[in-house]
Formats: structure tokens, sequence, C-alpha cells
């Protein structure tokens, strides 16, 4: 069944209604790039000219609630079926309009369907259920497109059914087969300013929410400080997401995100070693995506946050 916002893509519909696509990039006008799990391809020229491509852009923009000109050039939305729209428009982009499409899958994958997939086969599936039955806090690390959130998704849906899971999204992607399953998205402020609720905030909120285990879907910014303070409060089984190029890039990467919250490196260290069981690096090699390193941290002998290899 075709989404029910393909016919608002125009000529991008017949690749949104694409089951095996997961990706469209537009990148002005006649530009048209697309994965389908492969790598990027070239899909066809895109029968638009620049002002055709720019009301296409807005038009997508609208459906998702916001909107796009000059003063913001840049704006990030999901509209219904979970499709998550990136438009950037002149002057940023000298180009011409810009648009990055991700689309969810249809269907919710699990452990089991991954493993089918080969996303186990240096790590072992047993290690992961483990994580999940022994409620072990989990951060899940990769580069863009490796697919963090669809292994945190799948690893949600193994939980035990009377689990309250509160997951917060910047931009809701998560699709989890749980029937106890809340999500929460973060509001960008209005054309007036006014409005916003960020991501530290709906920490907060949901530790209020009594959760068995709360998500943070990518750790992005200051909300690291809210996340690691509840992980360290009681609430075990919790996980979330960082942007990492390997398993020992991700101490430094915290150190920097702790940095915009205002911790001090040890303190990082500290709280991440008491907060966090494991660490999930995955990687996209030859277009297959899979869980390649597993890690825990630990404190060097100067204090500072490492990993090793578990």
């Amino acid at each position: 069944m075709p989404p029910r916002n393909a016919a608002a893509f125009g000529p991008l519909a017949p690749y949104i209604c694409d089951d095996t696509v997961t990706d469209v990039f537009v990148n002005g006008p006649g530009d048209v790039w697309i994965d389908r799990g492969a790598g990027l391809v070239r899909g066809d020229p895109l029968r638009l000219d620049t002002e055709g491509l720019r009301a296409l852009a807005t038009a997508l923009v609208a459906r998702g609630g916001r909107h796009v000109d000059e003063a913001n050039p840049c704006v990030d939305v999901r509209l219904d079926d979970g499709i998550r729209v990136h438009a950037v428009l002149s002057p940023i982009s000298p180009s011409g309009a810009l648009l990055s499409i991700r689309i969810p899958r249809r269907e919710r994958l699990g452990l089991d369907d991954l493993a089918a997939a080969g996303v186990f086969s240096e790590i072992p599936l047993a290690s992961v259920r483990t994580l999940v039955e022994e409620r072990e806090n989990i951060l899940i690390s990769g580069a863009g497109g490796s697919g963090k959130t669809t292994l945190l998704g799948a690893m949600l849906g193994a939980a035990p059914p009377r689990d309250r899971i509160i997951a917060i999204e910047d931009v809701g992607e998560l699709r989890v087969e749980h029937p106890h399953f809340v999500s929460l998205e973060a509001r960008q402020a209005n054309i007036e300013g006014a409005g916003e609720v960020g991501l530290t905030r709906l920490v907060r909120e949901a530790l209020r929410m009594r959760p068995d285990r709360l998500v943070l879907g990518e750790c992005r910014g200051a909300e690291i400080r809210e996340l690691l303070s509840a992980l360290n409060t009681g609430h075990d089984g919790g996980a979330g997401t960082i942007h990492a190029n390997s398993l020992a890039d991700v101490p430094a990467r915290l150190e920097a995100l702790g940095a915009l919250a205002g911790m001090s490196p040890d303190a990082v260290a500290r709280q991440s070693v008491s907060a966090i069981g494991a660490v999930l690096h995955l990687v996209r090699r030859d277009g297959r995506r899979m869980l390649a390193r597993m890690g825990r941290f630990e404190l060097d002998p100067a204090g500072r946050l490492a990993i090793v290899e578990a």
C-alpha cells in the first residue's frame, strides 16, 4: 500500500512508493539520487525547473506543518507516514532547492529479521538479546545511514510487553512493534520564534511519565546531560544513539556533547561509565549494514573516558 502522502511528492512519487527505496536526494533541478540499500545511484532526471523544485520543497514542508523561505531556508519535517523531509533553499543552496528524503520501511523489523539480513554476522544475535533481557543501558553508534535507528527499534521490540517504553526524538523515526511504546517528538519554534520544546526538556518530561525504558533517539547536544543523569538514577534498559565513525571515536564524541551541556570531561567519563552498560557500533560495507563492534566504557589512568571491546 503506497504512503498516503505519495501524490504530494509529484515526480518523486514513484520512488516514494517503491518499497526498496530508503533515501531520495534531489541536488537541484534534474539531479536525483536514490538508495535502495546498496549505496547511492542516479535516478531519472527530475522534470522540474528551479521554481518548480522550490515549489515542491515548500509544499512538502507545509504538509509537515512548517514554513520554509529565504528567512528560514533550512527545515526538517516529518510527514504523516513517517517520511522525513529536509529542505534547503537558496541563498543557502546556490544551485536551487535541495531535498533529502528518508523513507521508513513499511514493516517494523525485529531482531530475527535483522539477523536474516546479516546484521549480526560479526557480533552474535544472542549477545544482543542478552543485553535486552538483562536491561543493560545501551548506546548505539555509527555513521549516518548505518542502521542505528533500525537496530534500536528492533531491540525495543524485543523488550517484555509489560515494559513502558518512552522514546524522545528530534524528528520521530523509530518504528517499534511493542504494545506499550510512547513517542515524544521535539517541536521547533514557529515563525515568531515561540513554542519550541527541545530534547532537553522532553527528557525531563519523560521522567515524570514513569518509563520502564527511557530512549533518546539521537544524542546530538546538551540533552546528553539529562540522559546520563536519568540512566544513573535507576532507569535500566534505556538506550540512545550517537553519530561516530568508529567505536574508538565514541568517547571523544561524548566529551564533545558533554561540553555543550557544560560538563567537564571528568564528569562525562564518570557518568558514562556508570550509566551505559554496552556500546554497539554499526557499519555499512558494500551496501550491507552490520553490527561490527561491541564495547564497554571504562576510565583510563588519567580518569578520562575510554572504551574497550567486549
